[in-house]
């Protein structure tokens, strides 16, 4: 019987089966971490028009608005390792939760719009501590021949989260009139924000009903504890159990007093240009301007002559076409691997970042009533930047989207693995904050210029990619670390 045969179940591998089942079913409920990731921080889409109405703001105060969020996000991301070492993976998701909910419902009913901002960045910071956990539990909690389809289950429940975020704005708008239409006495936009909470109180109920990292009990002496799950997720005899859990023990072994983040860049521990390249990674993922997509394109293609509704709706079709990149990307990324499927997304995306820099830079620039400049798409150049933006779109979503992820929590060793993903995933939240914090003003300025910075940032990510990343398929967490 062959590896894959153990893992997926062969000719009496019921065990292995049941095995597969509950490392699905524990990763879909830590990858709740990841659908509300993506809706706190793509509702805000359907919702900045109005808080920029509601408050007289203009585009930095709203660029600032929005973004503030993600400073919260990098530093969650930033203690959460730390955190996580201490508590534990599955506390530190229950505290995620809580905070998603008590954000949510100060976001939604703010008396001004500081504290409006004050709440999405306690919003933020529960994102950061989802957007570190979760990725991180999900690996350590699976079998090697499938993590990476397993650890896209994160990047999915991502884009659903954007997906859903987008068609309850849709329907909100629609159903009020706008964002600023009312529903039973509260403006549509305090409903998009305040509905959060839902999802947010279901991930708290499932952080109950999942076991914690057993790489984590291992590293707090919970032996027992430890080999009752490693048993049940991963399966063999008790000696296979054991050789699992000294292989564990060993890479623990190694460092076993708490890293901080000096250490990691250190050559102490000898870590350091894996971090770099971590970081570097993350930041990538977010410097080919990805979110610009999903946290302005309703006001994007507003500006360039679409209406509200039909702005909306485009950003569902974008929200769509992103959950059908991230399911090949689940098909094939434990076939092809992690570092082809990036390399083939860095030169997807730059076609068409560079095909949408063409179309934006015919755009014609007129001054409306308010003195404001707005810059029309029409034609097949219209067109063509719709088709564009969502082959741009696709290609992030089967690459770089769930890849970055799978690899970040996989590529450090374990005695440094929350600490590490949790600098690495602080870079990714800094560098999504200077990308939508200066794309109003940049977007005002020259939308053509812009994008095709986007442009030049994903043919970076081709270089870094074929020079720094090593190939991390099929191998355990302390063979790839």
């Amino acid at each position: 019987m062959s590896p894959s045969d153990t893992v997926f179940g062969g000719p009496g591998s019921s065990a292995a089966k049941a095995d597969v089942a509950h490392a699905v079913m524990f990763s879909a409920a830590a990858a709740l971490g990841g659908f509300l990731f993506g809706y706190d921080t793509a509702v805000i889409n359907g919702a900045v028009g109005a808080i920029r109405d509601k408050y007289d703001i203009g585009a930095g105060g709203t660029g600032l608005t929005v973004s503030l969020t993600l400073l919260g996000a990098a530093l969650g991301a930033w203690i959460a390792g730390t955190l996580a070492d201490r508590l534990g993976r599955i506390r530190v998701m229950q505290l995620a939760s809580v905070m998603f909910i008590v954000g949510a419902i100060g976001s939604a009913f703010p008396f001004t719009v500081y504290d409006l901002t004050a709440w999405r960045v306690l919003g933020g910071v529960a994102v950061g501590f989802a957007s570190v956990i979760a990725p991180a539990y999900i690996a350590e909690i699976s079998p090697a021949a499938i993590r990476g389809r397993l650890g896209s289950m994160y990047q999915l429940a991502i884009v659903l989260g954007i997906a859903i975020s987008q068609l309850v704005n849709y329907a909100l708008s629609s159903t009020a009139g706008g964002a600023r239409g009312m529903l039973a006495g509260v403006e549509a936009w305090q409903w998009m924000l305040a509905l959060e909470a839902v999802p947010a109180a279901l991930y708290l109920i499932m952080t109950f009903t999942i076991p914690e990292s057993p790489r984590y009990l291992v590293a707090r002496g919970h032996d027992d504890d430890a080999r009752a799950i490693i048993s049940e997720l991963e399966g063999g005899d008790h000696d296979a159990v054991t050789h699992r859990m000294d292989e564990i023990r060993n890479s623990l072994s190694e460092h076993r007093t708490k890293t901080t983040v000096r250490e990691l860049f250190s050559r102490k521990l000898g870590v350091a240009p894996l971090v770099w390249i971590g970081m570097a990674l993350a930041a990538l993922q977010q410097f080919v301007g990805i979110n610009v997509i999903f946290y302005y394109s309703s006001t994007l293609w507003q500006a360039v002559g679409f209406g509200e509704d039909r702005s909306l709706f485009i950003s569902v079709v974008s929200a769509m076409v992103n959950i059908v990149g991230t399911f090949v990307a689940i098909a094939v990324i434990d076939r092809i691997g992690r570092k082809p499927l990036l390399l083939i997304g860095s030169v997807g995306m730059a076609l068409s970042l560079g095909t949408a820099a063409v179309c934006f830079h015919s755009a014609v620039v007129t001054t409306n009533d308010i003195g404001e400049s707005v810059a029309t798409l029409e034609g097949t150049n219209a067109t063509v930047a719709l088709i564009a933006a969502n082959a741009f779109v696709f290609f992030f979503a089967f690459s770089w989207g769930p890849v970055v992820w799978v690899l970040i929590s996989e590529m450090f060793p374990n005695r440094v693995r929350a600490a590490a993903v949790g600098i690495a995933t602080a870079a990714n939240w800094v560098a999504n904050f200077l990308v939508s914090s200066t794309f109003p003003a940049l977007a005002d300025w020259n939308l053509s210029l812009t994008y095709g910075g986007y442009a030049v940032m994903a043919v970076v990510s081709l270089f870094v990619v074929s020079r720094f990343v090593t190939e991390t398929r099929g191998r355990t967490l302390e063979q790839a670390g």
